[in-house]
């Protein structure tokens, strides 16, 4: 089912009236049923996961994706993945809406989409070595069918994300934390993808291991001319990554700017906030610092707020912000924001 899509809640993540977009989003709504009954189970809520968002992302360019844990991030990456059906909206991928095709009409667009999950112990199969893994994707979409092209392909991988190919006949326990994430990237890229989902990519990191894959993601950028949608909740590594950032709070998202400018210039009361958290290595201006908390907890998304789902925590918040949805505008150019306020 596809609603009507408010144009004041399209956020683009590029120009206006540009048709070099790769990503479409309009109108996302991912609704999980709340079910009781042991037998006969009905549904008596839902949780409104996203909740009507709309975003485009141009070719070649990493949008942030930051956000409290909890406000729907992963949802939307998981959407775009068909890893889960959206319960409304369009998702088009080049064009093609990708809610309307079947799991058969799916694989091929499989290809040009891909993910590096958050964590890499869980993420490799114990049971299979490197390189196995690593031609599997190549093997059941038939992009390479003869074996020893696809172990050179392999030993390529290995090469272009920093680890030795002799790694192909290891098996993920005898690896690190960060050797097995940078397999998670070669596997990502061995069907050769336009667009590459990094959900929480580097979270279960050390610090150190982080920035180098952080450099590495973007050196595969520059070098294959790849796309990414960045999901993080670590502002300093979304900030050093992206082109563009976008703020979710309860489903809902509030705020989009260049990255640069969302960072000096945060509009939003809740963006001002997640900002405001961020330690500062300096212990003394950190002593200094008058760090303002935001009141109260994070509603509950069977049971949102109505108006600005905001209003209940939110310092600038009147009467109006009660009933009324605030509309996506942009304040300034490239700078857009859902608040009455600012």
């Amino acid at each position: 089912m596809t609603s009507a899509v408010n144009p004041n809640n399209v956020v683009q993540a590029g120009n206006e009236g540009s048709s070099d977009f790769l990503v479409q989003i309009r109108n996302l709504k991912m609704y999980f049923p709340v079910t009781e009954g042991a037998i006969v189970q009905r549904v008596v809520a839902q949780v409104k996961a996203v909740d009507g968002i709309s975003l485009e992302i141009e070719k070649g360019e990493t949008l942030g994706l930051v956000g409290e844990s909890g406000c729907g991030k992963t949802t939307v990456g998981r959407c775009i993945l068909q890893l889960e059906r959206a319960t409304e909206g369009e998702i088009r991928f080049e064009g093609q809406d990708l809610t309307r095709l079947n799991q058969k009409e799916l694989v091929p667009v499989r290809e040009k989409i891909q993910v590096i999950f958050q964590d890499p112990y869980s993420s490799l199969n114990p049971r299979m070595k490197i390189g196995a893994m690593l031609e599997e994707p190549m093997r059941v979409h038939r992009i390479i069918t003869e074996p020893t092209k696809r172990k050179e392909r392999v030993r390529e991988l290995l090469s272009v994300c920093g680890l030795d190919p002799k790694f192909a006949d290891r098996y993920p326990h005898e690896m690190s934390g960060g050797q097995r994430q940078r397999v998670g990237i070669a596997r990502a890229l061995a069907l050769d993808p336009d667009f590459i989902i990094c959900d929480e990519a580097v979270s279960a990191l050390d610090v150190s291991i982080q920035a180098q894959v952080i450099n590495l993601l973007e050196d595969l950028r520059e070098e294959f001319d790849l796309t990414y949608l960045f999901i993080a909740h670590d502002l300093s590594v979304v900030r050093h990554i992206s082109n563009r950032v976008a703020v979710m709070y309860l489903g809902n998202l509030v705020e989009l700017a260049d990255g640069d400018e969302l960072f000096d210039n945060p509009m939003h009361p809740y963006t001002r906030a997640l900002l405001d958290a961020v330690p500062i290595p300096d212990p003394v201006i950190e002593n200094e610092r008058q760090h303002k908390v935001i009141e109260g907890e994070v509603p509950s998304p069977i049971n949102p707020p109505s108006g600005c789902v905001f209003h209940p925590r939110c310092p600038l918040a009147v009467d109006a912000c009660r009933t009324a949805v605030p509309e996506f505008h942009e304040k300034v150019p490239g700078h857009r924001v859902a608040c009455t306020q600012v």
